[in-house]
């Protein structure tokens, strides 16, 4: 059974760093609501290109406001910069500055705005999900090849597939429950 418990930990930690990515994507979403997560990941081009820096690496971002936010550079010279990668995203927010700092003002979103956002979301949920499936498949066959190689029995075989099939209902689980809750957010905000 020691060759299953591998696969099956293998299988668990991709796993999670596929929910990782997935709760990072969610971090990034829009609200309605300031939040530094919205910019902190934002990929800014500084020193004529010679840098490509995530912002929070970058600057302080600050939310004086609940709709507002403040991004004030370590290097003033970066500050065009942060401005030009703000307006290049896909964020929809215009910055304005005052030679010190920028000022993001978060605008409350629409209907229209709110429903495309979950459905963005929702793709993204199912996105992690096939990716957890795939890690699945992957790690049956490691089990089956295992089996054939004679180095796993028949009956660890199948329940090295059960655990398989247990810990990616973990994970599907996971990934729904995280995708209702930032649906209700974006909904209700």
């Amino acid at each position: 059974m020691s060759g299953t418990r591998q696969v099956l930990k293998d299988a668990e930690e991709r796993m999670e760093k596929a929910v990782g990515v997935f709760i990072n994507e969610l971090r990034g979403l829009r609200t309605g609501r300031a939040t530094p997560a919205l910019v902190e990941n934002l990929r800014v081009e500084a020193y004529g290109g010679a840098s490509d820096m995530k912002l929070r690496e970058m600057a302080q971002i600050s939310v004086p406001e609940p709709q507002q936010l403040v991004i004030k550079p370590f290097d003033a010279g970066t500050l065009k910069d942060i401005e030009k990668a703000i307006r290049a995203s896909d964020l929809g927010l215009a910055p304005s500055s005052d030679g010190k700092v920028v000022r993001l003002n978060v605008p409350p979103m629409s209907g229209d705005q709110r429903n495309k956002l979950v459905a963005k979301m929702k793709k993204s949920a199912e996105d992690t999900k096939v990716s957890c499936r795939n890690i699945r498949r992957d790690g049956n066959k490691h089990i089956d090849t295992a089996q054939k190689d004679g180095l796993v029995t028949e009956d660890d075989q199948t329940k090295g597939k059960e655990e398989m099939q247990v810990l990616l209902k973990k994970f599907e689980d996971r990934v729904g429950d995280l995708a209702e809750k930032k649906t209700k957010e974006i909904l209700e905000s």
